[in-house]
């Protein structure tokens, strides 16, 4: 499981040091997971190791939400005075990432359904 680990955190400080280096607006463990994603996509496999190791960080996710829990607790006064802005972003990010998802399906299967329509 060690070695997974190692593997994930080599793909996140990657993912820093691209940010770092670019000064993009993308932050580095989000493109520390896309190398990841190409890396799977490519090797067209998962090591034991790496799955292993995210099946671990997994099954304890709720823990990695503590730390945002305790941010909102301490800064729940300031957020109060924006709870309007707060709400809004919340529902209109929820709204766009459902609408994305839809049409992304309804294009894929679309695909999908040409396709086999195409194979005799």
């Amino acid at each position: 499981m060690l070695k997974g680990i190692a593997i994930l955190l080599v793909f996140q400080s990657t993912g820093e040091v691209v940010a770092h280096f670019t000064q993009g607006v993308v932050p580095g463990p989000v493109l520390g997971m896309v190398l990841l994603l190409i890396f799977l996509v490519v090797r067209k496999n998962i090591e034991p190791a790496i799955a292993q190791a995210a099946d671990s960080l997994l099954a304890n996710l709720s823990v990695f939400f503590i730390p945002a829990a305790v941010g909102v607790m301490l800064y729940a006064s300031s957020l109060q005075q924006s709870v309007l802005a707060w709400t809004l972003a919340i529902i209109l990010s929820t709204i766009a990432a459902i609408t994305t998802t839809a049409l992304c399906l309804r294009w894929l299967l679309s695909r999908t359904q040409k396709s086999a329509s195409k194979i005799p």
